[in-house]
């Protein structure tokens, strides 16, 4: 395949029509060298006319929910008659999924036409400045507010990557900003400490723009309370508005509730500019769909369950989850770095009756060495390595015992899952928040 040699990091390959090379092109400018910054963004969204000014944003940080509340104000606002954007991270299979127009992924086409006119106007303007040139993750962002533009959406609802402030997505002039949750995540990136990570949240905020927060250490809200002061934000707390019953959804957990009763929030501050009917939203709520949140699925007649479980906070929730099981289950386990594998061991030894070890196909995922030193010495179950194709071969030989399967760890193990399940090809995730 012929490359432009652009004098600084990896070469960027031409880009053939086709999905597999579009995704080969946008996941190849991963080797970039990239730093955490918008200066990059801000000059890409400039070549491309700023398409993300040209409909209403919501704007939705948080260290865990913010995808679930992303899916939930969509299927808020398209019950309400209103044609949706929305934009989200990362996929589990398609690169498609990303990026949705009236709760429909785009299609390989449009990502390759799309991809291949963003790759000659980058080339054209900015392939003499390296330093400018769009990281995956800014050129997939940048494809959504495209997409949107194009398809003239009536709002977008856009989740940020990874923090706020220097997020690729928070080039964005939104109606409200929302923070779902703010816990200990990605400190080596916002912080090791909750008034840091929530300054980084919180920068997402614009002035005069008010922000929803959901269910925040009071730590945390202190500094976005700050922050919303000095930008003369509004701020509305859901967990202490009065009379606020935590709405019903199909996601399960007692947290999905309360992300939940974030998006009511969002949609009663809404209501009068967009039109919208509260009881059209509570009831949209009852049929949302985010697949690997709890989700259940039925494999050669087993009961299979796919669960992100990537932080501590995250881990709570999974915890809720377990103790609800009738049944102890088989859990397989895999995630990224070491920290995050001994907060999800601590909380799968106190629920499985057997534990099998997956190592994801990404450059930080845990070693079986790393993920066995995880497990407290009092688990006393079976402790099996494996593989996602010893797990779900293509078909079962033999009748196979009814005990549930629990698949918990990182959100890109649950992709390479579901792709298996599906017997698709994955376009191949990675850690692409710059």
């Amino acid at each position: 395949m012929e490359k432009i040699h652009r004098g600084a990091g990896e070469p960027i390959p031409r880009l053939p029509t086709s999905i597999e090379d579009a995704v080969s092109f946008l996941f190849g400018l991963r080797n970039r060298g990239s730093t955490f910054g918008i200066h990059r963004m801000k000059a890409f969204a400039e070549l491309l006319g700023h398409p993300e000014l040209e409909y209403p944003v919501i704007h939705v940080a948080g260290t865990n929910g913010k995808g679930s509340v992303c899916a939930m104000l969509e299927a808020c606002f398209r019950a309400n008659g209103l044609k949706t954007g929305l934009f989200t991270s990362p996929h589990l299979v398609r690169l498609g999924e990303r990026i949705r127009v009236d709760g429909q992924e785009i299609s390989d086409q449009v990502i390759v036409d799309c991809a291949e006119w963003m790759r000659s106007l980058a080339d054209q303007v900015l392939s003499s400045s390296p330093e400018l040139y769009p990281s995956f993750f800014e050129f997939v962002a940048a494809m959504a507010f495209h997409v949107f533009a194009r398809d003239q959406v009536d709002v977008a609802i856009v989740e940020t990557g990874l923090g706020g402030r220097l997020d690729a997505t928070n080039i964005v002039k939104p109606v409200v900003s929302i923070i779902t949750s703010i816990g200990l995540d990605h400190c080596d990136i916002l912080g090791y400490d909750i008034a840091s990570i929530a300054r980084e949240k919180a920068g997402i905020l614009k002035m005069q723009k008010p922000v929803v927060l959901g269910w925040l250490p009071e730590e945390a809200e202190a500094v976005v309370r700050e922050i919303a002061a000095n930008l003369e934000c509004p701020v509305v707390v859901t967990s202490r508005l009065q009379g606020m019953e935590l709405p019903k959804t199909s996601l399960a957990g007692s947290f999905q509730r309360r992300n939940a009763a974030v998006t009511i929030a969002t949609c009663e501050l809404l209501r009068d500019r967009f039109a919208l009917q509260i009881s059209k939203c509570r009831n949209a709520l009852l049929g949302v769909q985010w697949p690997g949140r709890w989700q259940k699925l039925q494999v050669f007649g087993r009961t299979v369950i796919l669960d992100a479980t990537h932080n501590a906070e995250g881990c709570l929730c999974l915890d809720e989850h377990l103790n609800g099981l009738r049944e102890k289950p088989i859990v397989l386990v895999g995630t990224l770095g070491e920290v995050r594998a001994s907060d999800l061991m601590k909380v799968v030894a106190r629920y499985a009756r057997e534990i099998r070890l997956l190592v994801p196909s990404q450059p930080r995922a845990c070693s079986y060495d790393i993920l066995e030193k995880a497990i407290p010495q009092e688990f006393s179950g079976k402790v099996t390595r494996s593989s996602i194709m010893q797990e779900f071969p293509l078909a079962y030989s033999c009748e196979v015992e009814d005990v549930p399967i629990v698949v918990t760890g990182s959100i890109y193990l649950l992709g390479e899952v579901l792709a298996r399940i599906e017997g698709n090809n994955c376009h191949t995730p990675l850690q692409d928040w710059v």
